[in-house]
């Protein structure tokens, strides 16, 4: 298994850097890089270590859910309501070892929400869980307008 390499000037792309800073790490022993002719290359595991990254990884039995909330007839106030509802709910109580990553997206043509839900399954069926309560209950969070037609 070969792992990824790196020229300089990627890694100075990658980390919003200018070249000669990254070289100038390169220099003083705080990024490792291996000299190939007259190009450095650093590996995938140096710039994670430059950056306080763990190791990528990949442990055994080890699963992701990518998760797509659909919402529609949402307003904007109550998608920002739920959409804070939702972050809190992942930024609190949740295993920092395993976290969650959430996006919303609002369409105020469409009044619809869109909840984008990656994690480990046990944390994603949890905010699954909140989600499917704080919908199916007349707690006023979404207010949703009916219109006769």
């Amino acid at each position: 298994m070969t792992e990824e390499m790196y020229s300089v000037e990627q890694v100075a792309d990658r980390l919003g850097l200018h070249v000669r800073t990254v070289r100038g790490y390169i220099r003083s022993g705080r990024l490792r890089a291996v000299r190939i002719g007259k190009q450095y290359r650093i590996a995938a595991s140096d710039l994670d270590a430059l950056t306080g990254r763990p190791p990528a990884a990949t442990v055994a039995g080890q699963a992701e859910v990518s998760s797509i909330v659909q919402i529609d007839g949402v307003d904007r106030a109550a998608a920002d309501r739920l959409g804070t509802l939702v972050l809190a709910s992942v930024n609190t109580g949740h295993d920092p070892a395993r976290p969650l990553r959430v996006q919303t997206v609002h369409d105020d043509d469409r009044r619809r929400l869109k909840i984008i839900i990656l994690g480990d399954p046990a944390g994603t069926a949890e905010v699954l869980h909140l989600l499917d309560a704080v919908l199916n209950a007349d707690n006023g969070l979404l207010d949703r307008e009916v219109h006769d037609a």
